[in-house]
Parts: C-alpha cells; sequence; structure tokens
C-alpha cells in the first residue's frame, strides 16, 4: 500500500465512524430531552392530580363495641343514621347458618343466638335499642331490606324476601303504625296497591311523600303518601311507563338498557329535590326530578357485570352535598363522586373480612359529622365506621385500605 491508499483508507474509515458517530450524536441529546419531558408531564399529572379535593377518611377499627347476650348478626342489609347520629340497622335473621343458631335451638352450651332484626346504636358504638319480628296487626317481613327514619322519627323497613308485596312503618320504638300492601300478591310494576320485594323508602320531609325504590321484582320507583299509604305515582328508567320485560344478563358492549334491570336497589332524595336511583345491575344511578322527569344518569365500573356495582349511594354533609359516595358490593370499593356530575374522583376498599376491607358492602350512610357507615350481607356480615377527616388531594384513583395513620395496619 502507497501513501495514497493509506490516506484514502484512512478517510474511509474517519467517514464510517462519522456515518455512525453523528445520529448517535444527536440521538443521545433527544432521549434525554424525552426523559425530561416525560418526568416532566408525569409531574406535572401529579401536580393536577393534587389539585383535585376530596373527603378523606379513616377506618375505626374499634366501632361498634360487641352485642351483648351471645347475639350475631345475618346479612346486614340496611344502615341509616337518625338526627341524634344514631346507627340504625336492620339484618336478615334467616341468612343465619346452623352454627351461628345453636343457641336457639337450645343446643346445650353452645353460641349463639340470631340478634334482634332491628338495632340502634349511640355514637360510642353501643347497642342502645333492638326490636323486630312478627307482631299483631301487620305481616313482617323475613328477609328485611333497608332501613330508615323520616322526619318525625318513624322507622321505615321494606323487604325483599318471597311474598314480599308490602313494607312497614314503625315508631322508634318498635310499635307498628302502617302497613303498604298486602303479603303473597301477584303483582308487577302496574300494580299500584302492592310492592315486588321492595329494597328501601325515603320520606320526602317537604312532602311527606314516600318514595320506594321496587325492587327485585318490579323495575320501577313508586310514590305513596307517607301517613295513609295513598298512591300518587311511579316511573321507569329515564321516566318511562315501566317495562317487566327480562333484559337478561348485563352486557356493556350494547347500547344501554332503556329500562331498569332488577334490583332497583336503592333511592336517595338529596336536598335540592333530586331523586337518585340505584340500578344496580345497570351499574349506574339515574336521577331525576321529584315527578319523575330524567335529568341524567351516572356509571360506576361500567365493565362489572353479574351482581353489578351500584348498591346504595349516600351525600356529603355539607350544606351543598357536593359529594356522593357508592357502594359498590362487587367489587368492595367505596367510591367518591361528585354529585353534580358524577364523576368518580377516587375510591378505598378492597375485599376481604379486616376492618377497612369489604365482604359484599350493600348499604351506605353518612352522620352529621360526615362519617361514613356500611354494612354488609354474605359473608360479611358487620357495620363498619368510617371517620370523616377533612379534605385532601385525590393521589390514587383508588385509596386501598384506608387504616388510620396513626396505627400500623397489619395489612402491611
Amino acid at each position: 500500500m502507497n501513501c495514497s491508499d493509506a490516506i484514502l483508507a484512512s478517510n474511509r474509515g474517519k467517514g464510517v465512524m462519522t456515518r455512525y458517530l453523528v445520529p448517535t450524536m444527536i440521538a443521545f441529546p433527544l432521549l434525554v430531552a424525552l426523559g425530561v419531558g416525560s418526568i416532566a408531564l408525569e409531574k406535572r399529572a401529579k401536580v393536577a392530580a393534587a389539585a383535585v379535593q376530596a373527603p378523606q377518611f379513616e377506618v375505626d377499627p374499634m366501632w361498634p363495641k360487641p352485642l351483648p347476650n351471645h347475639w350475631v348478626l345475618g346479612w346486614v342489609t340496611g344502615v341509616t343514621v337518625d338526627e341524634r347520629d344514631h346507627v340504625w340497622i336492620v339484618h336478615q335473621t334467616n341468612k343465619l347458618s346452623p352454627g351461628e343458631q345453636f343457641g336457639d335451638k337450645n343446643v346445650p352450651g353452645s353460641c349463639c343466638f340470631g340478634a334482634p332484626p332491628v338495632l340502634e346504636f349511640d355514637q360510642a358504638g353501643n347497642l342502645v335499642g333492638h326490636w323486630g319480628g312478627p307482631g299483631l296487626g301487620y305481616d313482617w317481613v323475613d328477609s328485611p331490606h333497608g332501613i330508615r327514619l323520616d322526619h318525625k322519627g318513624n322507622v321505615w323497613i321494606a323487604g325483599n324476601g318471597r311474598g314480599a308485596s308490602h313494607i312497614l312503618k314503625f315508631t322508634r320504638t318498635g310499635k307498628f303504625l302502617l302497613q303498604i300492601g298486602r303479603p303473597n300478591q301477584k303483582q308487577d310494576s302496574s300494580d299500584i296497591q302492592n310492592l315486588n320485594q321492595a329494597t328501601d323508602v325515603e320520606v320526602d320531609p317537604v312532602t311527606n311523600e314516600a318514595y320506594v325504590s321496587d325492587g327485585y321484582g318490579n323495575r320501577r320507583v313508586i310514590v305513596y303518601d307517607a301517613d295513609t299509604g295513598m298512591y300518587k305515582r311511579h316511573w321507569g328508567a329515564y321516566g318511562r311507563k315501566p317495562d317487566d320485560t327480562n333484559l337478561g344478563p348485563y352486557d356493556p358492549d350494547v347500547p344501554v338498557a332503556l329500562q331498569f334491570r332488577t334490583p332497583v336497589h336503592c333511592v336517595h332524595l338529596s336536598t335540592d329535590g333530586l331523586v337518585y336511583v340505584c340500578d344496580r345491575t345497570n351499574d349506574r344511578i339515574q336521577v331525576f326530578r321529584k315527578d319523575g322527569t330524567f335529568v341524567k344518569e351516572g356509571f360506576f365500573a361500567k365493565r362489572t357485570k353479574g351482581f353489578g356495582t351500584v348498591f346504595d349511594v349516600a351525600f356529603s354533609k355539607d350544606p351543598q352535598q357536593t359529594y356522593l359516595y357508592e357502594a359498590d358490593g362487587s367489587n368492595n370499593k367505596i367510591y367518591i363522586a361528585r354529585r353534580d356530575t358524577l364523576e368518580t374522583l377516587t375510591s378505598f376498599g378492597d375485599g376481604g373480612r379486616q376492618p377497612g376491607q369489604f365482604y359484599a358492602v350493600h348499604n351506605i350512610a353518612t352522620d352529621s359529622k360526615g362519617d361514613i357507615f356500611t354494612v354488609e350481607t354474605q359473608h360479611g356480615q358487620r357495620l363498619q365506621k368510617f371517620v370523616y377527616k377533612g379534605m385532601g388531594p385525590v393521589t390514587r384513583p383508588d385509596q386501598g385500605v384506608v387504616w388510620p395513620k396513626t396505627t400500623k395496619s397489619p395489612l402491611q
């Protein structure tokens, strides 16, 4: 090789080096810039999320106090809070397992006994009242479902067992006042005298009208006079005439159903005069005016099948009732949403039987302090309290188990 060949070879080598080196020198700063940009976007997203505020809660693992008399709970199917912040529940004693009823069956030396169906707790978690069951002048519901106190202090109970085509009204001490409907009636959503496995009752303090979510058999909301039981009006989904046609299993990939699926699982009135209805297996809440005019709807975990997601709702205790709390007994979570938009902000809870977890969470209520109370059916069979800790930034879409921050969680 002569000198000119050597120079040419050297230049070719430099050319090769240049061809590979130049793109690398350009790409490296570009990757760094992209990485920095990604981090900046992530930080910006966190800042934006932190700007969203929502109510914060912690479970109180020591509430309520143990029941007396070796009493145990069956499926707890209703919870409400009265003007004294006393917490009321109703449960289905016919769902107790054989081993939970040895005391009732006089098996010597054995536990336990089914607690009375209606239980009242004070703010400290002490049991201060109990009653319920068959009596003179009314037909008790074997599977009570839903409990509510009205503005006069009266207790309303619905029922979803076989033949439960009625609802009941009592004083707070258990004295019978009114029965709407008769048991074991063959009825449908056009029957204005009877119900069909109703799930909940709420009385409007302005008009003294009782709104009933009806139910496991029918597909409607029906309204009665709360004193006389006289029929007022009823409606189905979107304010339409209810249709009892079997819609088949819920499918999130087809157009939304124009009728409620069963069960129509709750009814609640907000302070601004709107009616919130739980269309459980359609995974949605529908909102109406008091005359049945449809206003809007919102979906929660819309791809959930089976039992559905919208079991019950409650409202925050600020004057505007800014937030809505939704109990999802399939995914075992409580969703915190804005009431005006029905947009979910965050959620808490997880499946399980430890404090702060849920097993078939079924109903939800709030007291004057903003605390949340939940009850569970199936093998959950309990009442829990979640203490309101004020407003805070939303840092995660799901918070998991909200264990007290002053105590180390056994789940960590």
